[in-house]
């Protein structure tokens, strides 16, 4: 079904020794990661969640080449994407990643003298090209120049001042007045700081061979220390051609910040900053988190800037040579692709098998971090490792389905707008014989998708809310500064909406965590257009009949499990897939007094994919009426494990 990392193969590249994962035959209970099994196609190319970007002729033939370091789980490491062409591609695609080593946050890339160098807080990776990424040396200074509660630290090499050696630039997120949770008034103002964003100067009062570091001093703007909002990813280069170093700066959202140095090559001295456009719009990252890394990649003469997305995608920005009112001319970013190999979609990937488009197969509807729903189609049906298609947005309404959290739609705050964090079920909840869509996100309230296409060709229709026969007072969170409409449901964040018929009646009801964070079950009753939703009911409980709470945290520490329903063991009653470390089974004992007891069983397999989450959904591609276990991971990528009752 799969091809899995094991038996180690050497490459030789350039007289560099390369160790990286070959395939081998899968044991039953062992996850595996989902390949597209589709030679000749292209996707995005992309690392895990958060990508570091390294843009350089890493093998030494005459053209760009991108390293990535991912820092998260399962698949943290610094990856090679070697790039083929010949040279002339600005968009070339890329080779699969190859494992260089390990991978880490804030991993920076400098350029001294010609020769790349990669710091990474504080400290220098030795000798890359021939020891990969896993031998770091510390810098002869102290690691923490800014003080508490930091969350990027960035290190580069630049000759600041002009003198010929090279000084330490240090780029730091300040969180000390943001906070982090939990912070808007009743009218969805945001009530604590935002987030900062500086960079301090370390001059080299020695040389390159014996460096003396002065003091780390905030580089300024007049008299006030140049800022950005979090996260700067600071570019010294001479992006305005008259000699000097300018500045251009990523931030924790979207969008770069450029500084003007109108000063000199010895002495700098920056304006106040002014966001990129290109034909009067800003230029934008489809994410946040953004990393930017400045270098001709064109090599056209002029400085382009290679991006980092945090869902681990990254993008070309080309720099057109173009001055307009002294500021650099960007084009949009154009996102870089490579040859399929697992199969990924986004971050924190939420992957649901059903048949979508009724060709007889199974597909795969996935949401991510971006708030996007996408469609990975099942293009032939193999039973054993099937040909999939590269992911594509699920459209309604005409436009893609996009759910962000804006300027106050995530409780942990604006610093998160463009995040999503869908998460869906498939189901005819209308009963007019089309799938649907259920969807919850980042906002915590559960939308209907109408499909009002045919069965072989879907189409859906704008959302609506999912109305509940509440009795009294309608239920929301405590610490959702926002009111439900009408009779909607509003339930925790980041949640899964289950839809399936639980007391097998003919109608579609919910299973999912209510507003308290407790395992509940919406039934639902009517028939035609008078169908109804009942409130939730806790009739999950464990084995001393409590009722389940499978998260009693509040606020930004709320919802975020991601949930499964399907007779896993094959007696014939309906059990609980919940995340963990990959996915636990809840086991369904028995029912007493109308109450079902579950037995938290464990993991399913011993392979970590979870740092924030993980994402279960079963799939029967060999038809063999046992339901096989895809795991959608922290790094987007999808996993695959076979049910141990399957006969194939």
């Amino acid at each position: 079904m799969v091809a899995s990392p094991r038996n180690q193969i050497v490459v030789s590249l350039c007289s560099v020794c390369l160790f990286f994962a070959a395939a081998d035959v899968t044991k039953a209970d062992e996850l595996e990661q989902l390949t597209y099994h589709h030679p000749g196609l292209e996707v995005d190319l992309g690392v895990g969640l958060w990508a570091w970007p390294l843009p350089l002729d890493f093998d030494g033939d005459g053209d760009m080449d991108l390293l990535v370091s991912c820092p998260d789980k399962p698949s943290n490491g610094t990856y090679f994407f070697e790039n083929r062409s010949s040279g002339k591609d600005k968009m070339p695609v890329f080779e699969p990643g190859v494992r260089l080593g390990k991978g880490y946050h804030n991993t920076c890339l400098s350029n001294v003298n010609g020769v790349p160098r990669v710091l990474v807080s504080g400290r220098e990776v030795v000798d890359f090209k021939k020891h990969g990424f896993d031998k770091l040396s510390d810098l002869p200074v102290d690691r923490n120049v800014h003080g508490k509660k930091v969350r990027a630290n960035q290190w580069y090499y630049v000759d600041y001042d002009g003198d010929g050696d090279q000084d330490l630039v240090v780029a730091v997120g300040d969180w000390g007045d943001y906070g982090w949770d939990d912070a808007y008034n009743s009218e969805g103002q945001w009530t604590n700081g935002p987030l900062h964003g500086f960079v301090y100067v370390l001059n080299n009062a020695g040389t390159d061979q014996k460096p003396e570091y002065e003091k780390p001093a905030k580089i300024k703007v007049g008299d006030q220390p140049l800022e950005v909002f979090g996260w700067p990813s600071p570019n010294f280069a001479d992006f305005d051609h008259d000699g000097d170093l300018d500045l251009i700066c990523g931030e924790f959202l979207d969008q770069l910040t450029y500084f003007e140095n109108t000063g000199s090559r010895t002495k700098p001295r920056y304006v106040a900053g002014r966001r990129l456009h290109n034909n009067g719009q800003p230029l934008q990252m489809d994410l946040q988190m953004i990393v930017p890394s400045a270098i001709d990649w064109d090599q056209d003469g002029d400085v382009d800037l290679v991006i980092g997305d945090e869902d681990g995608r990254v993008a070309f920005m080309e720099n057109t040579g173009e001055l307009l009112g002294g500021l650099p001319q960007f084009l949009p970013p154009r996102y870089f692709r490579q040859k399929a190999a697992g199969v990924k979609f986004g971050a924190l990937a939420t992957p649901y098998a059903y048949d979508w488009d009724g060709d007889g197969d199974e597909d795969l509807i996935v949401g991510n971090t971006a708030g996007y729903i996408g469609l990975i189609e099942n293009l032939d049906g193999d039973p054993q490792q099937p040909r999939l298609a590269a992911p594509v947005y699920l459209q309604a309404g005409g436009r893609p389905i996009r759910i962000q959290a804006g300027p106050n739609g995530s409780i942990q705050g604006p610093c998160e707008a463009k995040w999503g964090y869908t998460t869906q079920t498939v189901a005819d909840w209308n009963q007019d014989g089309l799938p649907d869509l259920l969807v919850n996100s980042i906002w915590g309230e559960i939308l209907w998708y109408q499909n009002i296409g045919t069965r072989t060709r879907p189409e859906l229709a704008p959302a609506q809310t999912i109305q509940v026969e509440w009795n009294g007072e309608i239920p929301k969170p405590e610490w959702n500064w926002w009111n439900p409409r009408g009779n909607q449901l509003v339930t925790q964040w980041r949640t899964t909406p289950v839809a399936v018929d639980y007391n097998q009646d003919g109608l579609m009801d919910l299973v999912m965590l209510d507003h308290e964070g407790y395992l509940s079950y919406f039934e639902r009753t009517g028939t035609g257009k008078d169908l109804k939703l009942l409130p939730g009911k806790r009739i999950f409980v464990d084995e001393t009949l409590k009722p389940i709470q499978l998260n009693p945290k509040r606020a930004g520490g709320s919802g975020r499990y991601k949930l499964h329903v399907v007779d896993w063991d094959g007696d014939g009653r309906l059990d609980l897939l919940v995340n963990s470390m990959n996915a636990d089974l809840y086991r369904n004992e028995k029912t007493v007094d109308g109450k079902t007891v579950l037995k938290k069983m464990g993991p399913l397999s011993s392979r970590k994919l979870a740092g924030h989450t993980s994402s279960p959904c079963t799939v029967d591609w060999d038809q063999d009426g046992v339901r096989d276990l895809i795991v959608g991971a922290e790094d987007g990528y999808l996993y695959w494990m076979q049910n141990p009752r399957s006969t194939k």
